[in-house]
């Protein structure tokens, strides 16, 4: 099929001039100089030119990053290894694939998918992390050793996303970016802010005092990791380093974004729905949050951060609890600067500062619409490409507990919503937190008579739609594809799971849609390391602390570690299953059109980049 004219592609240019205040002049060449790429393949040069204008690519394609030698005790350091290839896997198509289809693919959608970013304001007296005093069972929630990097860790995967902004397959550049949940780790709406900034491109200051007030500073607290003397706790026999200036680093100058390269959408997730992605917000943890008390020993917290739960606690001893906090009279509490900006929000106020956003990469809102604002309803559905279609879903319980369900109002909307996309002949992509393995959270309250679906329920109403091909999603924390299959053949749809920021590896992953051409649709996942080199220096800068961040990460003993990289099945792979429609519908001119705008926008990124 032909692509566009010379006489459309000089109209193309001319409104995407206009639309992104850029010279023609000066867009005309950029763009004519770069191919448009509806179908080189993955071996054509002009694929791999594309790619490669964009700098270097730090997917796992090229390199690995995996556990080095012990170096003290049981820590290990990180190091380098080979790059993956794409594996193909055919559960869903069901036969083998053609061994042509790389000369004749072409690209429909190429997005980043970020998830459990966790940005923690590790000096918040509303960060419980005494909870992981026993055994350091919950070490996975409540603390860790890199806490205070988090921020720097999210700035060196936003700059991965952007040094990814081609495709390293097809040369596609992205179409948008998708945040599958939990974002603000402990509530915070200084977290939230912290994250939406450093996807929008702005700087983030962590100093919130001048010298840092935590656990991590702390000799009292001789259960959590001190990076300035481990000594006599856990972290400290385990073999943690000492690393002195690491507290004084993390809160020295603010933390700098280059953005994220196209538009970013967002769904819930369970920690931005309960404190821990647990826990209901009671009085106490909201005046806690915002006070100038901070907790260093289990029974201080259990006594008064969790005491709202308790059923004997009532009006008269809450006011003595926070009295006697405010007069520092509560055993197993430090005094620190309290801070407004540190407050709980709750679901409104969540949906709300999605609107308090830069213009570009946009779109305000990042999903939520002002319909989601004054009704309240947390779902939505957005056009990615004139051919993709996403739906977000809010699969967080909100009575209690991590795990998630599908209620009955968004199982009958999204039901309809994969109906009308058969319809319109477009190729359906649902996002949600929680994924098929932990989709059975069915607590309610008392009177709440709303039907709440499982997995089981889920997947089988999903797999009534061909036009329904990927659900990304996230929670565990690790690297995990799933084939669903179709009860006796005939297609079905992947399910693709990605690992955290704050967690090793502390990967994401780039996710493509391509048209084979030849009646096969793929979905290829590129696994993402973060920017950082595997070995941290001795600066400061954010990419080293990023760097420190992840060794620190790969040596969570409470955890496994390596389990959360998934198998070489579970990362870099391309998905086949059969095409739901044919997909000569799209043009070659009609693609062309749509990359002459996702590449006027990334032009307008690199601008801002030089």
């Amino acid at each position: 099929m032909p692509g566009l004219s010379r006489r459309q592609f000089i109209a193309a240019v001319t409104a995407l001039a206009a639309a992104h205040a850029v010279p023609v002049e000066t867009l005309g060449p950029a763009l004519a100089a770069e191919p448009a790429l509806p179908g080189g393949g993955a071996s054509g040069t002009q694929g791999r030119a594309a790619a490669a204008a964009a700098g270097p690519a730090p997917s796992t394609l090229e390199q690995t990053v995996l556990q080095g030698a012990v170096q003290k005790g049981s820590y290990r350091t990180l190091v380098t290894g080979p790059g993956e290839p794409y594996l193909p896997r055919l559960d869903v198509l069901g036969h083998a694939a053609n061994p042509d289809r790389a000369a004749a693919r072409r690209s429909l959608l190429y997005l980043g998918h970020l998830s459990d970013m966790h940005v923690i304001d590790a000096q918040s007296p509303g960060r419980i992390e005494p909870m992981i005093e026993q055994n350091h069972s919950a070490w996975g929630s409540a603390f860790h050793p890199q806490d205070p990097l988090s921020p720097h860790v999210i700035a060196s995967m936003v700059k991965s996303m952007s040094d990814l902004r081609y495709s390293p397959l097809t040369g596609a550049p992205m179409s948008a970016a998708v945040v599958t949940g939990d974002r603000a780790d402990m509530h915070s709406m200084r977290e939230l802010r912290w994250y939406i900034d450093l996807l929008d491109g702005l700087e983030v200051d962590p100093k919130t005092s001048d010298t840092f007030e935590g656990v991590q500073a702390w000799a009292e607290a001789v259960w959590a990791y001190r990076p300035g003397d481990p000594a006599g706790g856990s972290f400290g026999d385990y073999g943690f380093p000492t690393l002195p200036e690491l507290l004084d680093q993390a809160i020295a100058q603010p933390v700098p974004s280059v953005g994220l390269p196209a538009p970013w959408y967002t769904v819930y997730g369970n920690h931005e729905t309960l404190l821990l992605g647990t826990f209901g917000l009671d009085s106490q943890l909201r005046a806690l949050a915002v006070g100038g008390q901070k907790s260093y020993t289990l029974e201080g917290t259990a006594s008064l951060a969790l005491g709202g739960y308790a059923s004997s606690t009532g009006v008269l001893q809450q006011g003595l609890d926070a009295l006697g906090l405010a007069l520092g009279l509560r055993p197993g509490f430090r005094s620190v600067p309290a801070d407004p900006a540190r407050a709980l929000f709750d679901q409104a106020d969540f949906m709300a500062q999605h609107f308090e956003t830069t213009q570009s990469p946009g779109p305000v809102g990042h999903g939520f619409t002002r319909d989601n604002l004054e009704t309240g309803r947390t779902w939505w559905s957005a056009d990615l490409t004139p051919w993709v279609r996403v739906f977000g879903l809010d699969t967080c319980n909100q009575v209690a507990g991590p795990d998630g369900a599908v209620p009955e109002s968004q199982f009958v909307w999204l039901r309809a919503q994969l109906e009308q996309a058969t319809a319109d002949g477009v190729l359906a992509l649902v996002l949600s937190h929680h994924n098929s393995v932990t989709l059975e959270n069915r607590a309610q309250r008392p009177g709440q008579n709303e039907k709440l679906y499982g997995a089981e329920e889920f997947v089988a109403m999903l797999l009534h739609y061909p036009v329904m091909v990927g659900w990304l999603n996230r929670h565990t924390h690790l690297n995990q594809i799933l084939a669903h299959q179709r009860p006796g053949g005939g297609g079905g749809f992947w399910e693709i799971t990605t690992a955290s920021c704050i967690d090793f590896p502390q990967q994401q992953q780039m996710v493509e849609l391509v048209d084979n051409r030849d009646g096969t649709l793929s979905i290829f996942t590129t696994v993402v390391d973060h920017a950082a080199d595997a070995q941290p220096g001795s600066g400061g800068d954010y990419l080293t602390l990023a760097s420190r961040s992840r060794e620190l990460a790969s040596n969570d003993w409470a955890e496994t570690p390596l389990m959360r990289r998934g198998s070489a099945l579970d990362r870099n792979t391309e998905l086949l299953l059969p095409a739901p429609f044919d997909l000569s519908r799209v043009t070659d001119a009609a693609l062309e059109a749509q990359h002459l705008v996702e590449r006027a926008r990334l032009l307008q990124h690199e601008a801002g980049l030089s």
